[in-house]
Order: C-alpha cells, then sequence, then structure tokens
C-alpha cells in the first residue's frame, strides 16, 4: 500500500529527475521514492548508533579515553617511537 507525499523542489532537480524519467522508462513517482527509501536507508543507521553511543555513555560503568591521548597515541603509528595505546 502507499500514499501520496507533496514535495518542493527546485525545477533543476525536477529537470534531472524528468530526464532520468525518460531514460530508464521509470516515472517520477517511482525514482523519486526509492531515492527516498535509499536515503534512509544510508541515515537511519547513524542516528540508531548515536543513540547507542549516547546510552552507553550515560551508564556508570562507561569507559572512555581522553581525544588527546588517542590523537598523540595514533601519531606514533609507524615510528621508531611507537608507543603503546593508552588505557
Amino acid at each position: 500500500m502507499s500514499t501520496t507525499l507533496t514535495i518542493r523542489i527546485d525545477e533543476a532537480t525536477k529537470n534531472r529527475l524528468e530526464n532520468l524519467s525518460k531514460s530508464t522508462a521509470r516515472s517520477r513517482s517511482f525514482l523519486a521514492s526509492k531515492a527516498i527509501q535509499e536515503y534512509l536507508e544510508a541515515n537511519e543507521w547513524q542516528v540508531s548508533a548515536l543513540r547507542e553511543t549516547l546510552d552507553r555513555a550515560e551508564r556508570p560503568e562507561a569507559h572512555f579515553i581522553e581525544h588527546e591521548k588517542i590523537i598523540n597515541w595514533l601519531e606514533t603509528w609507524g615510528t621508531d617511537d611507537e608507543v603503546a595505546p593508552p588505557k
């Protein structure tokens, strides 16, 4: 089952969509729907991962290493003075 969604796009984007529609023999609606689905798939996992990380960070047992310590450690990689990772 589908539903209708009205959006506003600029003229150039509309023309590009129309051209792609003709080239692929797919409707503009189909292409727009696929684009939205792919955008959601590409971005939903990021929001979910951020929420999960923030939830873990707020737990009493959470352990994080300061950004500067990580940067200093990474800068030694591949050098004669490479150091162990920070604890």
